[in-house]
């Protein structure tokens, strides 16, 4: 989140994939945007002070909304207009001197709203709640309130909860809350009232009493006789179920409580928070009647005269009917085994969070002989108990004992073996010290919670087993499926879990509910696309913890990742076959570059610049040396096929190496001069490399004539002397009438291979010399050859 201390609104992203954004806490002194997706809205405990009509416009999805904590003073009358789908408004501990119908008179859909502990005198008129058909929790008051008035509740018909903060309250009209039904919990809070006006209490208690609507009273002084008078508004309505929350009671007020209730079938009486200020003396002076009671629900006492305070073996005709009793956090290290004995009907008993030892619990338990034979649920969690084979030996002939609740205490060990009650199904032993299981457990259970320990494997088979808890213990992996045939929960959250894969759920054969976040997990490549697929739904087991709750431990690029929105490349995860198809790929690119160099003769331009930059090394060592055989020697190199050998044998040579005279050169007294020709035939080194040596001819000579023909294009031998040769003569190492070509028969350009391109250039732009068919024109043939190879000696 980003806030902004000036007047601009700041901005808030802090929102999880659920679209609920948690914006608490961030300083924030106007509403700050946020996305118009989200579905919940907390902005509690910031300093915004009022609410503007645009700070929420376009928040049409939303569905809760907090503001609770803030200082607002200023709502606008339309700020809530766009909230169509609001179901939950907050407004609670703000500074709202008055409340305004105009806030709530589009929130058709609203169903929980609370508007506690603002400084409003009165509810106000018109009617604040008009319109909210639907509203079914309902939160008002504070210590300002004075008034409540018939008229202010018109609109709400039926609540499923109803808590009013009136500490102060000094004018209530009789009725006000009375036509609320049907009306669910009730809580109120009449501290002043039930000290100096009764009536008032007792008008409002005679409102929201109902037989089976539970009360619950909040912030009460029962002292003397008085204070106790406005209970008898309830009585009178025949309620069944009362708690006293955070109440400060004498034993003069106890007393006159139970008179109150005398023959009222009061089936539930709780007391949250209670300070005691007598000794226990709590026998009416007349016989009552409370048969009715079931149930005593007492937690966080503090008895101010602990030393004096009496037993309850006195109470023998209250405690005969209870089926239900709990003391929690009542300080209570032993309940004598007397007093067990007088709870006759007991069921269920919890003693949590008290100071029980081995040996006290002994003595509550009347030494493994109870009189609690009907006792079906004992919980004795949070004592400093640390012997599990005595709680074993205690309980063992309790026999309708189902549930058995011993976490958060000290056991360390588990005996080799036990005897439990065969109806055992319920079985607690978390955050305690186990550091092994053994067959101690009972194979009876169907739920057993071991979370919390140091446990690191589970080697027991529990056929019965429908849920187990593992979580925050020391597991490696997942305990086998097949110990738990029948198990349908398991949860084994926040251990050091690296991977579970398929296989492994599929040993558990009914598993359906899976939470296993919070571990650290390994995030490879099985592991991770496994995952995502169970985060998906698809399998018969499901995920139902936070999505966000796996996450990655390693790789270390990866901590801290959640494994759904991890994304492994195919480098990663298949290495092997990544580099067996990038070698094929490199290899067939490769091979595809091969073509298309071999088909664009790359490798001929490559074989011949080798050879001609050797060569020309070569022919420069012999220049250096002054070697006479650099001097121009030959008039033409000739390059032809060994196929017209005959021709250039028995025509070209004689022709031009002995000339005859014609019959111009006798007119002209002019002997023609003899040229000589460079033939590999004759005139190569023997022994020395073909290409010195036709580097050597092509130097030494002026001319290079080639003698084309089918023969010579096909010989692979001319082929070579001709890609060599046009090499030389072409790439800027001759003159452009340095070659002179010879067509011994009809042959086109097309005939001539592609790669050697300046030659069919050449043929396209130069006019070449055909050998006749016809004999009489071998003379012009003869002495056109002539003149081109004499061209260059006569322009010298």
């Amino acid at each position: 989140c980003r806030s902004n201390p000036d007047d601009e609104r700041s901005s808030c992203d802090r929102c999880d994939l659920r679209l609920s954004c948690n914006c608490s806490y961030d300083g924030f002194t106007r509403v700050p945007v946020v996305t118009d997706r989200a579905l919940t809205l907390d902005l509690s405990f910031n300093n915004i002070t009022m609410v503007t009509v645009d700070d929420l416009t376009g928040h049409r999805q939303l569905r809760a909304l907090s503001l609770h904590g803030n200082r607002l003073a200023v709502i606008h009358l339309s700020a809530f207009d766009s909230l169509w789908s609001l179901e939950e408004l907050d407004l609670s501990d703000n500074q709202l001197t008055a409340l305004n119908h105009k806030w709530f008179s589009k929130l058709g859909a609203l169903q929980k709203l609370n508007l506690l502990n603002n400084p409003y005198s009165c509810l106000g008129s018109p009617p604040v709640f008009q319109g909210l058909a639907r509203l079914r929790t309902l939160a008002f008051g504070g210590p300002a309130l004075e008034e409540l008035k018939i008229g202010d509740l018109s609109g709400v018909t039926q609540l499923e909860e109803l808590t009013v903060h009136a500490n102060n309250l000094t004018r209530y009209e009789s009725g006000a809350l009375a036509d609320i039904w049907p009306l669910g919990r009730v809580t109120l809070s009449l501290h002043n009232p039930f000290l100096t006006n009764v009536p008032l209490a007792s008008d409002v208690l005679s409102d929201v009493s109902y037989p089976e609507t539970p009360l619950i009273l909040e912030d009460l002084h029962l002292i003397g006789k008085e204070t106790v008078q406005p209970l008898y508004a309830s009585a009178r309505r025949r309620v069944r179920y009362i708690t006293l929350r955070n109440v400060f009671v004498s034993d003069e007020a106890i007393v006159n409580f139970l008179v109150v209730f005398n023959g009222v079938p009061l089936t539930c009486f709780s007391v949250d928070s209670v300070t005691l200020t007598g000794e226990g003396r709590w026998t009416p002076a007349n016989w009552t009647y409370h048969k009715s009671f079931d149930e005593f629900f007492i937690r966080n006492i503090v008895v101010l005269d602990v030393f004096h305070f009496v037993s309850f073996l006195n109470l023998g005709f209250l405690l005969q009917y209870p089926r239900k009793v709990s003391l929690i956090n009542g300080k209570a290290y032993v309940m004598p085994c007397q007093t067990s004995g007088l709870l006759k009907n007991l069921q269920y008993l919890d003693l949590s969070d008290n100071l029980l030892t081995d040996m006290t619990l002994k003595e509550t338990l009347c030494g493994g002989h109870s009189p609690l034979t009907d006792l079906r649920v004992l919980n004795i969690s949070g004592n400093a108990l640390k012997s599990l084979s005595m709680v074993r030996w205690l309980v063992v002939k309790l026999s309708k004992l189902t549930h058995l609740d011993l976490s958060r205490n000290g056991y360390s060990s588990m005996p080799l073996s036990c005897s439990w009650p065969h109806t055992l199904r319920y079985l607690n032993i978390s955050r305690a010290k186990l550091t092994a299981i053994t067959p101690c457990l009972p194979t009876t259970l169907e739920v057993l919670d071991l979370s919390n320990n140091d446990l690191k494997n589970f080697y027991l088979v529990l056929p019965a087993l429908r849920e187990l808890y593992l979580s925050g213990n020391k597991f490696l992996s997942l305990p086998s499926g097949e110990l738990f045939p029948n198990l349908q929960t398991l949860k084994i959250q926040s251990n050091t879990l690296n991977m579970f894969n398929r296989s492994d759920l599929q040993l558990y054969r009914r598993l359906q509910n899976l939470q296993a976040g919070q571990n650290k997990f390994v995030c490879s490549c099985d592991f991770v696309p496994f995952l995502q697929s169970v985060i998906k739904g698809h399998g018969d087991v499901y995920l139902t913890d936070e999505e966000e709750s796996y996450v990655c431990d390693s790789p270390l690029y990866l901590q801290g990742e959640p494994v759904g929105q991890v994304r492994l490349s195919v480098v990663e995860c298949h290495r092997v076959l990544f580099v067996s198809v990038s070698c094929g790929v490199a290899l067939f690119v490769a091979i595809l570059v091969c073509i298309l160099l071999w088909r664009l003769h790359a490798f001929w331009y490559l074989k011949m610049t080798w050879a001609w930059l050797k060569a020309k090394r070569s022919s420069r060592r012999h220049r250096g040396r002054g070697d006479s055989e650099a001097l121009l020697s030959f008039d033409a190199f000739v390059s032809y096929s060994e196929r017209d050998a005959s021709w250039v044998e028995n025509f070209l040579v004689p022709e031009l190496e002995e000339p005859r005279e014609t019959d111009e050169d006798l007119v002209n007294h002019r002997r023609p001069r003899p040229l000589t020709l460079c033939l590999h035939k004759r005139d190569f080194l023997p022994g020395q490399w073909i290409v010195d040596n036709i580097m050597s001819a092509m130097e030494r000579s002026r001319r290079t004539v080639f003698v084309l023909s089918e023969n010579f294009v096909q010989s692979d031998w001319c082929r070579y002397e001709l890609d060599f040769s046009h090499f030389w003569l072409f790439d800027g190492h001759a003159g452009r009438d340095a070659a002179i070509l010879i067509l011994l028969e009809p042959l086109s350009k097309d005939d001539i291979p592609k790669r050697f391109y300046k030659l069919r250039k050449l043929m396209g732009s130069t006019t070449y010399l055909e050998w006749p068919q016809e004999e009489e024109r071998t003379g012009e043939f003869w002495r056109s050859l002539r003149n081109a190879l004499r061209g260059e000696e006569d322009d010298d």
